[in-house]
């Protein structure tokens, strides 16, 4: 039997659970008239929280109602490569002429008598396509047949800033043009946090904003109890509530912590609770590498070094007790914690505490801090 589960960031799961509201409202916005505010939606959460499988998502409910997708993930020279390539290949499919045929020439009939030849008309200031008019006319197109068009972007960042103007710049103009269409992007909190303080992309602040936290743990059980037995095992209910329990709600581990399950005696029809625990401890050990380390080499040496000095308590972490383990007054602690809260590594914890925010990065950075 193979294993349903699949444990590859931007991988759509076999089943999506946690997420009705954004899906809810993105359905309606597309039956709805232009002007709608999920128009332009971003979506925000850490590494593994499931923000490209909900772009997936959302671009197959506009291709199922007939919609055109344009779906990229951001990177410098993005916007002229859509202009260029992705929207003519959308043009062409809207309006059925992939090809043309210019004939240009002399025609000279038998004898050399009745010569014609065929000259070719053009306007003498002839506009280059570009990425708006290309986008409105697509828009267009597609509105013809009640239908319209989503231009979804993944993991947005600074690096891109000229790109994303560019995007943003012409989506603005067709949302005050009443043009049928939806932005939608995703991205880190902190990364979207920057693209938003640029001065010319003030309009993204008004977008619909969608921020992905944990999975309640009951859902977090259907996603595990149903691809189990829609693939034809069955698991205990002790170990569902150890499986669950181990993936603290966080999207990704829900399908690492399935996979290396399903994988431990995948012979067996129940997966019990020994095989749930082996599972889990699996998926504990690749979460680090996965999501732990990436996640660490974002930030700064003073940002890793608060963390560290949080990972000497078993709980929740007193800020007096970091800024003495940094070796540093309160105050500068303080500006660190700030940045850690907004990049959602961190959480406040009651008056002056603080404790993790990403899953199992306390015994990660327990197991490496002899490296560090």
């Amino acid at each position: 039997m193979p294993n349903p589960f699949t444990p590859t960031f931007g991988v759509t799961p076999p089943l999506l659970v946690g997420r009705d509201d954004p899906l809810i409202d993105f359905r309606a916005t597309l039956g709805a008239a232009p002007g709608d505010p999920n128009r332009a939606i971003l979506i925000t959460g850490m590494r593994g929280s499931g923000k490209t499988v909900l772009l997936n998502a959302f671009e197959d409910e506009a291709r199922a109602r007939g919609w055109a997708v344009i779906s990229e993930t951001t990177r410098p020279g993005i916007a002229g490569e859509i202009a260029a390539t992705v929207l003519p290949e959308l043009l062409a499919e809207a309006t059925g002429h992939r090809t043309t045929t210019t004939v240009e020439g002399v025609n000279v009939s038998a004898g050399g008598f009745g010569a014609g030849v065929t000259r070719r008309r053009r306007e003498r200031y002839q506009p280059a396509p570009s990425l708006r008019s290309q986008l409105t006319e697509l828009a267009d197109r597609c509105d013809e047949h009640g239908r319209g068009v989503l231009l979804s972007l993944d993991e947005i960042h600074r690096e891109a800033a000229e790109d994303l103007r560019a995007i943003a710049q012409a989506v603005q103009h067709l949302f005050r043009e009443g043009r049928q269409l939806a932005f939608v992007a995703a991205g880190l909190p902190s990364a979207i946090d920057g693209v938003l303080s640029d001065a010319v992309l003030t309009f993204l602040r008004r977008a619909e904003r969608f921020h992905l936290g944990a999975v309640p743990l009951a859902d977090v059980a259907l996603a595990l109890r149903q691809p189990i037995e829609a693939s034809g095992r069955s698991i205990t209910d002790e170990a569902l509530a150890v499986a669950a329990a181990a993936t603290q709600g966080y999207p990704f581990l829900i399908q690492l912590v399935g996979y290396h399950m399903w994988a431990v005696d995948p012979g067996a029809d129940t997966i019990d609770a020994r095989q749930a625990r082996a599972g889990a401890e699996r998926a504990m050990r690749r979460i680090g590498r996965l999501v732990n380390e990436p996640a660490l080499a974002d930030l700064s040496a003073v940002d890793r070094q608060f963390l560290l000095a949080m990972a000497a308590d078993a709980g929740p972490s007193r800020m007096v007790d970091i800024a003495t383990r940094m070796g540093v007054s309160r105050s500068y602690a303080s500006q660190y914690r700030l940045r850690l809260i907004a990049a959602e590594m961190i959480v406040p914890a009651g008056r002056g505490f603080v404790d993790f925010n990403v899953p199992y990065l306390r015994e990660y950075l327990r197991k490496s801090a002899p490296a560090r």
